[in-house]
């Protein structure tokens, strides 16, 4: 039965509730599953008397349908056919005829549809496109040309290939000629309504996105059709570069009126062409050069400007870098110029910027700090000095010297200006990439940055009177940003500074210190070795944590305790530097860490502090344990219990990996009872639903089914688990994780509960083996292989698998062993794989009737690669390795849309066998007792080896 239109419209305005939008989801889950549900969202966009949220979250609920709905993992469709023929015969023009909010999400739905489709299964959709371009309705055009955009630009990052060539040409064979004939009609109408403000917007609307889409079909090559007009397009291009008209101006400074957008566009569509068709595209850019110089010498400090000086300057620098233009620089009195009018108003600090510092401190900090500013004026123009400074070292070091000692001198009366020399210092000192985890790396030989903090800026540091919080801010940002030019010695004068800073009572100031101390933290000379370790900071930690965990709670509201992640950040690392020296103080910790899940799981709304913040509470499980786990689990069972209970999505992840921690610490005893609450809903399917929370359930439930085999046994769950391995398995995305619980259960349950199950087990598995299955397959099958072969003692072994595989196929075995179990044997890298496969080899040789008998040949084979394996014998090391945690890069742009694993948790790997630690002696002793069990069998055996094989095997078979 399908879905009632009204019905869905009440549940997507409830989803709005604060209140209500978690049961509002669940309903709507439900709904889902009845016939032609995208449909149904597609009519409520489209109705226009609804209220526009209702409609926008229809959009919203559409897109994020058709991401996990409209096709599997390969590519065939989910939905029905002719739903599929529905939904691309009305999306287009339902998009054209909807606002820009909706067509925002619409778009991306449409992104979604041709990364499956387009163009093969979707070849009408550029012709349907290009007849819907209109000489004179912008509104029209412009939501043919979102289309456009939204499908285009998917082709931005893309590596070349053949396929993405031929997808290209297939749209430039329809779609370029009519997109420049859009292009020139664009521009009479704009002419032609010069004096009509509506219209003019419209228009230039339409003009932002032929510049996009210009910028999407150029992006892997320079179209044929586009090579043809270069020279009717670039002076198109120039034209609105330098267009100017009083209907477009905005009234507020920070208001971004639709010329400053289009002419960006151009900017970075000259970027483009500049740094990858300069050979035919060169004979254009003079007069570019000059109008962008034009433009950024005339610009004001208004930060509606900022994206467009932004891009003009990128421009420039792609010019500094050509070697066909670069030399046009190459005058003192031109870099004169460039630094004065260009370089220094843009690094210069203006009044939005104190602005922004006293009133959104958070959102100072995070265009400020290095590497997270692309966009900005401050960061744009350093780039551009950084280049012309590869080119002209000398002379550009030389210049900016002199602006820098000028505005130093100034800098005694007015801290602006020296903030102003400090920011053009750095412009100049730092050469290649300034990266957020080593800051400078290299540096400009011609200055001195140890000499210059001294002397300049050291003192803003440590004083107290009389120094501007954005002094302060510039002292440790400084020490931030070279941090790595600074020696062990000179980081001991400069620690305490910083540490005092962060009781600052200025939002930025104890922000920065928290930033720079945390990076310290992290700092390693070159053999690795911390600049700061657990012995120096243990006589404060305590009282560090302590502080910095009341700056976090200041706030109590979710939203605002969640704000600030550098400080959550700090707290992370101090904790696993102290590792397990945080036991003396361990009860402080949890209550603070504690007492912030029980707020913010009201409101997840920062991804990176709430990352950070299980991190933290990984460090307190893996190193706050030594007096074994039962306080952690009596303190952390009831809050992670609730944020289950409440379904807190963001939360369940981190809570199931600190779970499955928990357990792995203590892998022997029966399962403490607060977890068998957790096992019925863990044999649902409705928690494996949500896709970031496979991994971790799937480790959860590894972790307790040893630890409760007996009850799940007796419970008769081997096989709702063995559903749950089944359904794993069926996909490419979890069929990794699938190994993982098979292994627990095969080292976990007894033969004969297991046995009913074996054969369905093999079947599942080899089935997905003649599927083309990857290399990370075939190897976690290889390590079930060897892990049944090696549990001889626990009735499993060798002869048992092939019995099993007998019962799928007689013979498969063969086929199987030589054609995927010995070679990916070879393939094994880590110590404890190679360890396992010498024992399950071994146990093969000395204890397989199958071996021994049937498979005369195999013995031989089975032999060689053993004395493959031991000719370097795995050593499994007996400590724990690094101590250095790389948290995951949060600033990586897939970072929250899945499963994000906690590195202060992770699964050390398994030993099966940790009492062999002497491998070979292992083997040796092994055949030793196996050949005297036999009779003198195995001895007997190698004759079927070669003269080499029988000379290597002879000092194991005595």
């Amino acid at each position: 039965m399908a879905s009632d239109l009204g019905q869905i419209a009440q549940l997507l305005d409830a989803t709005l509730d604060p209140v209500k939008h978690k049961k509002a989801e669940a309903a709507l889950k439900l709904e889902e599953k009845k016939p032609q549900f995208s449909l149904q969202l597609l009519k409520i966009v489209a109705t226009e008397n609804l209220e526009p949220k209702i409609r926008l979250a229809g959009a919203l609920c559409f897109k994020n349908f058709i991401r996990l709905n409209y096709v599997d993992e390969e590519g065939g469709y989910k939905l029905p056919v002719e739903e599929v023929a529905t939904i691309k015969q009305e999306l287009i023009g339902l998009m054209i005829s909807c606002p820009s909010n909706i067509q925002t999400q619409l778009g991306e739905a449409i992104s979604i549809i041709a990364d499956s489709d387009f163009w093969q299964k979707w070849d009408t959709l550029v012709a349907d496109i290009v007849s819907r371009f209109s000489p004179d309705n912008f509104k029209v055009n412009n939501g043919v040309l979102e289309v456009a955009h939204s499908i285009f630009n998917r082709w931005r990052p893309l590596y070349r290939s053949d396929g993405l060539y031929t997808e290209i040409n297939h749209v430039l064979n329809t779609f370029a000629v009519p997109f420049l004939e859009l292009l020139s009609a664009t521009d009479q109408q704009i002419t032609a309504h010069a004096n009509d403000k509506a219209a003019l917007k419209g228009y230039f609307d339409t003009l932002s996105l032929l510049i996009k889409v210009f910028y999407d079909l150029s992006c892997q090559d320079m179209p044929p059709q586009f090579e043809s007009n270069l020279e009717h397009i670039s002076t198109l291009l120039h034209k609105y570069l330098t267009y100017e008209n009083p209907l477009l101006v905005t009234d507020e400074d920070s208001d971004i009126g639709v010329l400053e957008v289009v002419k960006a566009d151009i900017c970075e569509a000259l970027h483009l062409y500049v740094t990858k068709f300069d050979d035919d595209f060169g004979r254009y850019a003079q007069v570019f050069i000059n109008s962008a110089w034009n433009l950024l010498s005339a610009i004001g400090p208004e930060t509606k400007y900022d994206n467009l000086v932004s891009k003009a300057l990128h421009f420039l620098t792609a010019i500094a870098a050509s070697p066909q233009h670069s030399q046009s620089f190459n005058d003192e009195n031109v870099l004169s110029q460039v630094v004065e009018k260009v370089v220094l108003p843009n690094v210069a600090l203006r009044e939005s910027d104190i602005e922004l510092f006293e009133d959104e401190p958070i959102e100072f900090i995070r265009r400020d700090l290095e590497g997270s500013d692309a966009d900005s004026r401050r960061r744009a123009a350093t780039d551009f000095l950084r280049q012309l400074q590869v080119n002209f070292e000398q002379l550009v070091t030389s210049i900016a010297g002199r602006y820098i000692n000028h505005y130093l001198e100034q800098g005694k009366t007015n801290w602006k200006d020296k903030d102003t020399a400090i920011s053009l210092f750095f412009s100049i000192a730092a050469k290649g990439t300034v990266t957020a985890a080593h800051g400078v790396k290299t540096i400009n030989p011609l200055v001195d940055v140890v000499d210059f903090f001294q002397r300049h800026i050291a003192n803003d540091l440590v004083s107290d009177a009389g120094v501007e919080p954005i002094a302060k801010v510039d002292a440790i940002k400084y020490l931030y940003t070279f941090r790595s030019q600074l020696t062990k010695e000179q980081w001991q004068a400069a620690f305490q500074p910083l540490i005092q800073n962060m009781g600052s009572s200025n939002y930025v100031v104890y922000t920065y210190a928290a930033i720079c101390v945390e990076r310290l933290l992290q700092l390693t000379d070159d053999s690795g070795t911390r600049f700061f370790g657990r012995s120096e900071i243990e006589p404060f930690a305590k009282d560090l944590l302590d502080h910095l965990f009341k700056l976090v709670e200041k706030e109590n509201s979710p939203a605002k305790m969640q704000e600030n992640e550098f400080l959550m950040r700090c707290i992370m690392r101090v904790l696993l530097v102290m590792n397990t020296g945080i036991a003396s103080f361990v009860d402080m910790v949890l209550d603070h860490l504690v007492g912030i899940t029980n707020i913010i799981k009201a409101n997840p709304s920062n991804p990176r502090f709430y990352y950070y913040h299980f991190e933290a509470l990984g460090a307190v499980v893996s190193f706050g344990s030594s007096s074994g786990t039962t306080m952690l689990e009596d303190r952390l069972w009831e809050p992670f219990n609730l944020i289950i209970k409440e379904e807190v999505n963001e939360f369940m992840p981190y809570v199931f990996q600190l779970f499955a921690k928990l357990l792995e610490l203590n892998p022997s005893g029966a399962l403490p009872n607060h977890y068998y609450g957790l096992v019925p809903p863990l044999m649902t399917p409705a928690p494996w639903e949500t896709r970031g929370n496979v991994p971790a359930l799937t480790r959860l439930l590894a972790a307790i089914i040893p630890r409760a085999s007996q009850t799940i046994v007796a419970e008769q769950q081997v096989q709702p688990v063995l559903g749950i391995f089944q359904s794993l398995l069926a996909s490419k995305k979890t069929e990794l994780s699938a190994f993982d619980l098979l292994e627990s259960i095969v080292i976990s349950i007894e033969r004969s509960a297991l046995e009913p199950y074996f054969k369905q087990i093999l079947s599942l598995v080899f089935t997905k083996l003649q599927e083309s299955p990857s290399d990370s397959f075939k190897l976690r099958f290889v390590r079930f292989y060897h892990l049944v072969s090696a549990k001889l003692e626990a009735g499993l072994g060798t002869d048992f698998f092939i019995s099993q595989v007998d019962l799928v196929q007689n013979n498969l075995f063969v086929q199987i062993y030589l054609g995927i179990v010995l070679p990916t044997s070879e393939m094994l890298v880590r110590p404890v794989d190679r360890k396992l496969a010498v024992i399950s080899f071994a146990k093969s040789l000395g204890d397989s009737a199958a071996f021994a008998q049937r498979y005369v040949k195999g013995w031989r084979f089975t032999c060689e690669a053993m004395l493959k394996m031991l000719l370097n014998p795995p050593k499994v090391g007996g400590g724990i390795g690094d101590d250095i945690v790389n948290e995951a890069d949060v600033d990586d742009i897939g970072f929250g849309l899945g499963f994000t694993a906690l590195n202060t948790c992770k699964k050390a790997a398994r030993d099966d066998y940790p009492e062999i630690q002497d491998i070979t002696q292992w083997v040796r002793q092994y055949f030793t007792d196996a050949n005297a069990r036999h009779n003198g069998a195995i001895a007997s055996y190698m004759e079927r080896l070669t003269d080499e094989g029988r000379q290597a095997m002879a000092i194991y078979v005595s």
